[in-house]
């Protein structure tokens, strides 16, 4: 497999008629993890979202290519089997679907030769996999993320990753409701998937998870646009400076794109993701 590429040129999209994107441009390459940061309401999760193809949020302008494959013209679902996985802030409950017919399913409409997924090698990974995370041993039996505690559904989006090996991940705000012991696992789950094969778009408020996970860019987003960008020195300074150098230095006063209910919006983008992923 070659390097993937992920471009995203000029972004722009709105939700119910306000412009939330105003401009996104970045690049993401295999072997690069890239962490984006910035205060409460300023596009982050959107961009995930309108990258994955969620229909509350309308295009309006710009391109997001996969190694040169126009994803704006893709269903969600054929963005999740051109090797785009989001892992969502707010997964969603599908009772009655267990987490092993789930991935299964999943991995077998990602063949390209539309073969079964062998069950043995089925089970010998995702056990792998599940030990790795120190999940509990009956995940495979239980049904998708019902009874969850938040840890639990961020650990299992993280499983999903390292099951179906994405080209591209966005992992949405994984850290939030994570303890210390579980960032940690998290972090080493995501760090053993680097490779050139594998790019990463790290979604986060907290400097803490980047002590796990070493970015190779730093950027922070306000306004609905990327404003700066850097390394490991840009994330220090936000950690001991916040952001108020930043907006002093670019003469923000107000950094926020607010979306009215915000937290209800998310979770409607968690269970429509969800339920395209057996598109997959």
């Amino acid at each position: 497999m070659s390097q993937p590429v992920l471009n995203i040129t000029d972004l722009r999209a709105t939700v119910e008629d306000k412009e939330i994107l105003k401009g996104v441009n970045l690049t993401v390459k295999g072997g690069e993890i890239h962490a984006i940061m910035g205060p409460n309401g300023t596009g982050k999760s959107t961009l995930a979202s309108t990258i994955m193809g969620h229909p509350k949020f309308e295009v309006i302008g710009g391109s997001v290519q996969l190694d040169g494959e126009e994803v704006l013209d893709m269903e969600v679902d054929e963005r999740g089997r051109s090797g785009l996985f989001l892992a969502m802030q707010y997964p969603s409950e599908v009772p009655g679907v267990t987490n092993s017919d789930f991935l299964r399913q999943a991995m077998q409409a990602q063949s390209e030769d539309g073969k079964d997924v062998p069950i043995f090698k089925f089970i010998r990974e995702l056990d792998k996999n599940v030990s790795a995370l120190e999940m509990n041993k009956d995940l495979p039996h239980r049904y998708l993320n019902e009874g969850f505690s938040g840890g639990e559904k961020k650990r299992n989006e993280i499983l999903q990753m390292m099951m179906l090996k994405p080209k591209i991940a966005i992992l949405d705000e994984i850290d939030s409701g994570l303890d210390v012991d579980a960032m940690r696992i998290v972090g080493n789950a995501v760090n053993s998937m680097r490779s050139s094969e594998f790019g990463c778009l790290l979604i986060t408020h907290y400097q803490r998870l980047l002590d796990h996970i070493e970015p190779d860019y730093v950027h922070v987003m306000m306004q609905g646009r990327i404003v700066k960008s850097g390394g490991k020195e840009l994330m220090k300074r936000i950690d001991t400076e916040g952001y108020e150098w930043i907006k002093q230095e670019l003469g923000i006063t107000d950094e926020r794109v607010v979306i009215e209910d915000e937290p209800k919006a998310r979770e409607s983008i968690g269970s429509c993701a969800t339920s395209d992923m057996f598109k997959i």
